[in-house]
């Protein structure tokens, strides 16, 4: 996997629980660009990877920005970020990736629940600078909990930007935002932050009678699969456990070797111990590095990264946690 080797610029206090963290490269070159709604992998261990939105505006070639907000309840890389991290650490990060981003539209409508705010600012500021048509929903606990809460209130964002702090009894949960209660077939709607807070967003925003492909999401981390059991969801964050999961072939079509994946393991890990080289990041579908092209066979898909539409074409698959509904897929290797 290409990776890029940069330093901790600059560290900033984002709100009382966020920190930013500006990353430049090593060498002091440009790094890759990247659009708004895009992400990095930030390797801060052995076995310790972490993928975090990019905040800043794409038009700036020569720093990454990403938000961290500390979550003690977590997976561990947050607290490693906060505990570890200093001025001059050097890192190493994937290039960015993007399976979020901005597609053409009349208007665009973003709402952005705590930490959320990361990939949906990066649009709003590149909305910005484009002369679009936007606005930008931050739901939040408090104005001390807010992250980049003076980006969100510059010149630049103005009026367009309008916060929620649920202590002063602003939620999401007593109404949806004024553009999101009558559809329009012209806008796009973005929505980004925990898992409760977009499953109902979105739920109110389909029973007002917007259309699912206008809805776009990124999740932090995975939901349950269609075939887990209830209960069966792993408590500390780290994925999903399949409740039935069948055993089925996936072959390699450059070489026509097929192998078994059992019920207990997934595609790339039966990969990997025969040899065969994949792109791994994340392991829980959600970043998209493992995307891998599907040539025949029916994809059972337990991502968080494909669009409706990408998943009923059926032609990629996450192999780090997706199975087959079809005995045999074969795959684009």
């Amino acid at each position: 996997m290409q990776t890029l080797d940069v330093i901790v610029h600059t560290i900033s206090l984002a709100s009382s629980t966020s920190r930013s963290y500006e990353l430049r490269a090593a060498d002091g070159g440009a790094l890759p660009s990247f659009e708004a709604g895009a992400h990095i992998d930030v390797h801060l261990g052995p076995s310790l990877v972490r993928q975090y939105s990019l905040c800043n505006s794409p038009r700036e070639k020569g720093r990454y920005l990403i938000c961290v907000r500390r979550d003690d309840a977590g997976r561990g890389g947050s607290r490693t970020l906060h505990r570890d991290l200093t001025v001059g650490r050097r890192l190493r990060i994937s290039p960015p990736r993007n399976h979020f981003p901005l597609v053409a539209a009349g208007h665009h409508v973003l709402v952005a629940g705590g930490i959320g705010i990361t990939p949906l600012l990066s649009m709003a500021e590149a909305l910005a600078a484009r002369g679009a048509s936007f606005v930008l929903h931050h739901y939040t606990s408090s104005a001390a909990e807010a992250p980049l809460l003076e980006r969100l209130q510059s010149p630049a964002l103005g009026e367009r930007a309008v916060v929620h702090h649920s202590d002063q009894g602003d939620t999401v949960r007593a109404g949806l935002p004024a553009e999101l209660q009558v559809p329009e077939a012209d806008t796009a709607v973005y929505v980004c932050g925990p898992d409760g807070f977009m499953t109902h967003v979105v739920a109110e925003a389909t029973a007002a009678g917007w259309h699912p492909g206008q809805l776009h999401t990124e999740r932090f981390a995975p939901t349950a699969p269609p075939s887990a059991e209830a209960g069966d969801r792993d408590r500390d964050g780290d994925g999903a456990k399949a409740g039935v999961a069948a055993e089925f072939t996936v072959r390699i079509a450059s070489t026509g070797t097929g192998y078994r994946v059992p019920a207990d393991r997934t595609i790339a890990e039966v990969l990997t111990a025969h040899g065969v080289e994949v792109e791994l990041s994340c392991e829980q579908g959600i970043c998209g590095a493992c995307l891998t092209p599907v040539l025949s066979g029916e994809p059972d898909h337990r991502d968080e990264v494909q669009t409706p539409d990408e998943r009923a074409a059926g032609d990629r698959i996450t192999i780090c946690c997706s199975r087959a509904r079809s005995p045999e897929l074969l795959l684009g290797l």
